[in-house]
């Protein structure tokens, strides 16, 4: 069984986010975001994000844009207002397709955490890559960190 977890840093203050991943025990991050440099990320810009990792909760940080969605299928469900269904079939094929099963391995997933901005994961792209790792490895599960 690979336990993992997943969190959005929207919605969440600094403290609650570093103090929510402490407690939750996790001991890498995963950013799974397309852009991770953006000035409306604010402390999670990657830069400022992986030292407050380490000074703060003293856990690794390692973006895997493999595991974020193309600019286009991104632009399509966010910029102009498409349909989640068509957004998660197209994320799906492009997991596929990138064949991240045989490219990300189980112990880097095991006990870290996927990150996106997304405050909850029922329409985010972090909780469709822990779908499609479970359906290739089986016995994936997460712990939404909300």
């Amino acid at each position: 069984m690979i336990e993992t977890f997943t969190i959005g840093f929207t919605k969440k203050s600094a403290e609650e986010f570093f103090t929510k991943l402490r407690k939750a025990g996790v001991k890498r991050l995963l950013d799974v975001r397309l852009n991770n440099s953006s000035q409306l990320a604010g402390f999670a810009k990657r830069k400022d994000l992986q030292f407050f990792l380490k000074e703060l909760a003293g856990i690794e940080y390692e973006h895997v844009p493999e595991l974020a969605p193309t600019k286009d299928i991104l632009d399509a469900y966010k910029k102009h207002g498409g349909d989640w269904s068509v957004y998660e079939q197209e994320f799906m094929e492009l997991m596929a397709r990138r064949s991240i099963e045989k490219q990300l391995s189980q112990e880097l997933v095991e006990a870290a955490c996927l990150l996106c901005s997304e405050h909850l994961p029922k329409h985010c792209h972090r909780r469709l890559v822990v779908d499609y790792l479970d359906e290739h490895w089986g016995g994936v599960s997460a712990t939404h960190i909300t």
